[in-house]
């Protein structure tokens, strides 16, 4: 089995379906666009989920890196 750097995970997201959970616990749904090397993600259709239920559509946004706490793909 072979072992993947995080950034070929992140690249593997583009163009996919995730789920995107935040430092202050706010889950965002939508499509990886692209990313830089402080894992800052654009994300299009964007939607911010609470308890698993659409809250808002955000349309396409930047997430900065820092408030990341994980990505999952859905």
């Amino acid at each position: 089995m072979t072992q993947e750097r995080p950034f070929d995970l992140i690249n593997k997201s583009i163009g996919q379906q995730v789920l995107i959970r935040l430092k202050n616990g706010t889950d965002i749904r939508g499509k990886v666009v692209s990313f830089d090397a402080h894992m800052n993600i654009v994300v299009e259709s964007a939607e911010e989920l609470e308890d698993g239920n659409l809250k808002a559509k955000l349309g396409t946004i930047l997430l900065r890196g820092g408030n990341i706490l994980f990505l999952s793909p859905v």
